[in-house]
C-alpha cells in the first residue's frame, strides 16, 4: 500500500483526570482528527453513552473479541478491561485521516510494539504531565468516583508518571486552553512530519 495519503496516529496517555479524553474529543470536534472509541467492561459514568464515549461490554463479550483477534491492544486497568478495536483505527489511517487515541501506558506500550506496517508508519505518542496536587483536585472536582477509587487512581498515576520517558513527547498540563494549543500544534507538526517522510520515499 502507498504511504501517500496515510494519516497520523497519535496516542495520548496520562493519569486519569489529566484531560487526555477532553483533548482528543476537542480535536475531533474541530475536524482535526477522528477519535478512536475504546471498549471497556467498566460501568458507564453519569452522562456517558454507549458508542459515543465507549463501547460498554460485558466481560464475556470482551473476551469473545479478544479471542477473535479484534483488538489492536487490550489491558486490565483499575480492575476493568479496556481495548482498542482494529476497525476503529486502520480504516481511518488508510483513508488519510488522523486518529487520536487516549489510552493508558500499558495500551500505548502494546501499540508501540505493534508489527503492523500501517501502525508503525503512522505512530506517534504524547504523555500529559500533571502535578500530583492538581491531579487530585481534578479527580475530586468531577465528583464521579468514590474515595477508594480516587486513591487508587492517584497511586496508579505515580506508576504511570514513572513511564513518561517512554513517550516521544511530554505535554506539561496547565489550563485546558493552554493544553489544547500545545496539543493541536503537536498534531499539526506530526502531519508535516508525515508529509516530509512520504515525500522522500
Amino acid at each position: 500500500m502507498s504511504n501517500k495519503n496515510l494519516g497520523t496516529l497519535l496516542i495520548v496517555s496520562g493519569p486519569s483526570g489529566s484531560g487526555k479524553t477532553t483533548l482528543c474529543r476537542r480535536a475531533e470536534a474541530d475536524g482535526l482528527s477522528a477519535y478512536s472509541i475504546s471498549c471497556t467492561t467498566r460501568t458507564p459514568r453519569p452522562g456517558e453513552v454507549d458508542g459515543r464515549d465507549y463501547y460498554f461490554l460485558s466481560e464475556s463479550d470482551f473476551k469473545v473479541k479478544v479471542d477473535a483477534g479484534e483488538f489492536l491492544e487490550h489491558a486490565c486497568v483499575h480492575g476493568n478491561f479496556y481495548g482498542t478495536l482494529r476497525s476503529e483505527v486502520i480504516g481511518h489511517l488508510v483513508r488519510g485521516e488522523n486518529v487520536v487515541m487516549d489510552i493508558d501506558v500499558q495500551g500505548a506500550a502494546s501499540i508501540r510494539a505493534c508489527s503492523d506496517p500501517i501502525i508503525r508508519r503512522a505512530y506517534a505518542d504524547v504523555y500529559i504531565d500533571l502535578p500530583h496536587a492538581e491531579l487530585e483536585a481534578r479527580l475530586r472536582g468531577r465528583s464521579t468516583d468514590s474515595e477508594e477509587t480516587i486513591r487508587l487512581r492517584l497511586r496508579n498515576a505515580d506508576l504511570e508518571n514513572a513511564r513518561s520517558g517512554e513517550y516521544q513527547y511530554v505535554l506539561p498540563s496547565k489550563t485546558r486552553d493552554h493544553d489544547y494549543a500545545l496539543f493541536t500544534s503537536l498534531l499539526a507538526s506530526l502531519c508535516l512530519r508525515t508529509t516530509l517522510r512520504q515525500s522522500t520515499e
